[in-house]
């Protein structure tokens, strides 16, 4: 199992890109996003992997981000959502417009992403909506704090990618407009706020 690829960019195509680790090239599958980001020659970089192994080949995923990876890891868990159609998917949507249009049950979102028709979109929030909500959990405070129910809502919001004042300000907003709302009645009414910035 190939984790990371150290090394240099050697080209870049449409789809992938090319990573010289010690003389040997590998052949890396990574979203357009990613891509954008990578200039051959520009010094080394850092690509987390995910070593794919089927009846038709071998061949590795890339994301320049280690969250990219675990939102991947999550989406090849759906059934019937393979490593191509994962990485289309974050190709055409960023992990924090996903993860808001997952727990926010936002079929019509998923459904703008090519290659997702209305059942895969119900099969996506169904089998990843308690995964993400569940991530507040995994980023518990160590420290005891006078409203622990906050803390958890904004780290929800960081575990999802969103910058740690946005999620402070759009968790005290739902906070002061809504009485005594449960955790995923914050996270959902943040998630809401945040996407119409």
């Amino acid at each position: 199992m190939i984790s990371h690829l150290c090394g240099t960019v050697a080209s870049v195509g449409e789809s992938s890109a090319v990573i010289d680790v010690g003389g040997v090239g590998y052949l890396v599958n990574m979203t357009a996003p990613d891509l954008r980001d990578l200039k051959p020659g520009e010094g080394m970089v850092r690509v987390h992997t995910h070593m794919s192994v089927r009846e038709d080949g071998i061949s590795l995923h890339g994301f320049l981000r280690s969250d990219a990876l675990e939102m991947f890891l999550m989406l090849i868990s759906v059934n019937r959502v393979g490593p191509s159609l994962a990485q289309n998917i974050l190709s055409q949507i960023s992990i924090p417009d996903f993860a808001a249009a997952i727990i926010g049950e936002d079929e019509k979102i998923l459904t703008q992403i090519s290659g997702i028709g209305s059942k895969n979109a119900k099969r996506l929030i169904v089998e990843l909506r308690d995964k993400m909500e569940k991530k507040a959990v995994l980023y518990r405070l160590e420290t005891r704090s006078p409203d622990p129910v906050r803390d958890d809502a904004v780290l929800a919001l960081l575990s999802l990618g969103f910058g740690q004042k946005e999620s402070r300000d759009a968790v005290d907003s739902v906070i002061r407009l809504e009485e005594s709302p449960s955790l995923q009645e914050i996270i959902k009414s943040a998630l809401g706020q945040l996407k119409e910035k």
